[in-house]
């Protein structure tokens, strides 16, 4: 006689192979878990505060700053005065971007000490606070600053500016910004260097305010030629102040082989008037990389507290349409295709 085979005990094998789907269903649903991030990446919010919203670098730091948050999953509050002077909507702002919760704030300070107080708040607040362009004083007021140097952005127009002259006695009109600019004083005093004078030299027959605004710089290149009809080269503090320079002096019957234009920015319509013969030489600066950055810093410090610190220099270069001997530059095709604006 054959055995009867036992079968399997079908309850038990059941329950085994539920087990281990519950135990590989609850290992994945906490792998899933795991890989959430603490928070959305939309909570994470950067404030940039510019001088004012119409100005060509002004215009493409925002761009700068808004293209990164996007990209980094980023939202950008951002706000400007109405002139390059209006400390009190800079201070407004930093205020209002403290209290909806920003984790850092980019700022291009009005003036170098308006916004100190309101800064310090902020930064007790917890907000990273990083300057782009333009430096506070001291340059402690903020955790970081991420600019060109400004100062050497003047000393190469000035160099620019001796050389082209070929060292002859000139007589110079300088179109600054308001007093109490950061940026504003910082290219003054280059260019001085660079022309290889002081700021009390004969040569210098007119310092003006501009306001960096080419309406504005028209009429204080008019108040400096009716100073002294003779002036034959002019130091601008930006190229829309070269352009309202420009301007006045055409209107005076000046011509270009009359009279040398430098000026400070690398923005598009500046480099082509470099290309027209306007202005003979401009340092480039570039705002959208201080704007990405400072984004990126930010972000950085809200995920893993690690904060942006000291000075990162974020480069000038010399662009001419005619170079000069000792004096490194780079030509309008390549100024063209790094500009902004």
């Amino acid at each position: 006689m054959g055995h009867r085979q036992k079968r399997p005990p079908l309850r038990r094998a059941s329950l085994l192979v539920g087990a281990l789907v519950l135990a590989v269903t609850a290992a994945v649903m906490g792998a899933a878990a795991s890989a959430k991030p603490t928070a959305p990446a939309q909570s994470i919010q950067v404030g940039l505060i510019t001088k004012d919203v119409t100005n060509p670098f002004f215009v493409k730091m925002r761009l700068g700053a808004t293209r990164e948050a996007k990209r980094l999953g980023a939202g950008l509050k951002y706000a400007a005065g109405k002139s390059s002077s209006d400390n009190a909507a800079q201070i407004a702002a930093i205020e209002n971007m403290t209290t909806a919760g920003v984790k850092g704030i980019l700022i291009t300070v009005a003036d170098a000490k308006a916004e100190n107080a309101a800064i310090a708040k902020a930064r007790k607040a917890g907000v990273l606070v990083i300057a782009l362009d333009s430096p506070t004083t001291p340059k402690t007021a903020v955790d970081a600053l991420f600019a060109t140097n400004n100062v050497n952005a003047g000393i190469l127009i000035g160099k620019y500016a001796r050389a082209a002259t070929k060292g002859k006695k000139v007589t110079i009109a300088m179109l600054d910004e308001h007093a109490g600019s950061s940026v504003g004083a910082q290219r003054h005093s280059g260019f001085l260097k660079g022309f290889g004078i002081k700021s009390n030299d004969k040569q210098i027959a007119c310092v003006g305010n501009g306001q960096g605004q080419t309406a504005p710089s028209q009429t204080a290149m008019e108040n400096c030629l009716q100073k002294n009809p003779d002036i034959d080269v002019v130091y601008t503090i930006n190229e829309p102040s070269a352009a309202g320079a420009w301007t006045a002096l055409k209107n005076a019957g000046k011509s270009k082989s009359d009279v040398t234009i430098v000026s400070v920015d690398g923005g598009c319509a500046g480099v082509r008037n470099v290309r027209a013969g306007v202005i003979d030489a401009t340092s480039q600066q570039y705002p959208l990389k201080m704007a990405s950055l400072g984004v990126s810093a930010v972000v950085k410090y809200a995920k893993t507290g690690k904060k942006a610190s000291g000075y990162t220099d974020t480069g000038v270069n010399l662009i001419a349409a005619k170079a000069v001997t000792g004096v490194p530059s780079k030509n309008v095709r390549y100024g063209l295709a790094n500009c902004w604006g």
